[in-house]
């Protein structure tokens, strides 16, 4: 394959050879150099004062702290085997969640492997705060091991350098909707290499209306429930669309109005919604209300946030989406209920009021095909080196057998 990327803007490093880096080697997993290096870009971060205005720039350098990893690290060595990153993995993050494409090169660090880092083609400010740390950092001798086995790079889709990244990669990871996935895939990968994709998910949230009546702070689970959604402007495949309610009629009528009105009460003061996100609303409304019987809009204050109660749960709910704070909601019989919707493409449940120990019998007796993460309501967005039924650290790496 020809090593056509003349078109490719790099980020980090400004000026690369493409021949030493590809003759680099794999370490180990959660290797001493990854640990500090990770650290050291959460320090980083967290003094750039550009950094502070975006909360998912905090997040992800909260995450990258050496005591959080050290405690992903406790789980997964292992002195009886031996481990080594897979070469070098190719990451294609998502276009429209600007902060993805540093978590995914984490998981690829951890694994101990080189990294090709697509970052989205849009312009987002994070992004060039986080490389910018990036460089900073390997301005600092005890970071060459890592910073040398890192390559961040901006292109089209025209461009030739996917086909030119894939032909010399371990592994390819794809964040992106189901065309694009089906796209890359063209580009040809070695035999020995593999695809770990992430296509495009749906998400939802269930909350017992029967103990959400009595909670005395309403207004942290709507700021919870804000950051699983309007944080990503409802984009990231981990943030709900469909609000299921249990409980009683009672308790479900009077929990929805507190619920969504301590949430608009959010949204008004940090949320600015654009025309043309209030137009994409409007049409989908339509859509919906048209194909599915006794849809409704619950009327709210602005456009900001939408409502649409649903008096049945169609199997294909999944396909009236919309983003920026547009919400269908049902009032369900019993998590069981959810069974006859939930498929493949179901990626996260976020709840609130249900015991744990319920909703491990739920998974265990309806055998989901769908849903990988079920967390509490204000932790869709918490990245895990499990993602979407994926174990990255042993996906990424691959074990040496001695007899």
């Amino acid at each position: 394959m020809q090593k056509d990327i003349s078109d490719v803007e790099f980020l980090f490093p400004i000026q690369l050879d493409i021949d030493n880096f590809l003759n680099l080697t794999p370490f180990e997993p959660f290797s001493e150099n990854a640990i500090e290096f990770l650290n050291d870009l959460s320090v980083e971060l967290n003094k750039d004062v550009d950094s502070r205005k975006y909360g998912e720039i905090a997040a992800f350098a909260f995450f990258c702290r050496k005591a959080n990893i050290f405690s992903f690290k406790k789980k997964y060595l292992n002195n009886q085997t031996i481990r080594l990153g897979r070469g070098i993995v190719f990451h294609i993050a998502p276009s429209n969640v600007a902060v993805n494409f540093a978590y995914s090169l984490i998981c690829g660090l951890l694994s101990g492997n080189l990294n090709i880092v697509r970052v989205p083609s849009k312009e987002f400010e994070q992004v060039s705060v986080i490389c910018s740390a990036i460089y900073r950092l390997s301005l600092n001798k005890k970071h060459k091991f890592i910073s040398e086995r890192l390559l961040l790079v901006r292109y089209d889709r025209q461009s030739s350098a996917t086909a030119f990244f894939s032909s010399v990669c371990d592994v390819r990871i794809i964040w992106g909707g189901d065309s694009t996935i089906e796209q890359i895939r063209k580009s040809i990968i070695p035999p020995r290499s593999f695809d770990v994709t992430f296509a495009d998910r749906y998400s939802l949230c269930v909350i017992n209306a029967d103990v959400f009546i009595n909670e005395t702070s309403p207004e942290k689970i709507a700021l919870a429930f804000y950051n699983d959604t309007y944080l990503f402007d409802q984009n990231a495949c981990s943030s709900p669309h469909l609000v299921i309610w249990l409980g009683s009629d009672i308790n479900v009528e009077k929990s929805q109005e507190i619920f969504w009105t301590n949430l608009y009460d959010v949204v008004k003061v940090k949320y600015n919604i654009q025309p043309v996100t209030a137009v994409d609303k409007l049409t989908s409304f339509f859509n919906q209300a048209v194909k599915l019987e006794k849809a409704s809009k619950v009327d709210m204050p602005d456009n900001s946030l939408w409502r649409v109660q649903l008096k049945h749960l169609p199997q294909n709910i999944d396909d009236y989406r919309c983003s920026g704070g547009y919400f269908s909601e049902y009032h369900a019989e019993s998590l069981t209920e959810l069974s006859k919707i939930i498929n493949r493409k179901y990626q996260t449940l976020a709840y609130y009021g249900i015991e744990k120990s319920e909703l491990i019998l739920f998974v265990k007796e309806v055998a989901l095909t769908g849903i990988d993460r079920i967390v509490p309501i204000g932790r869709t967005s918490d990245f895990s080196l499990t993602w979407d039924g994926f174990d990255l650290i042993s996906t990424l790496s691959r074990i040496c057998e001695i007899l």
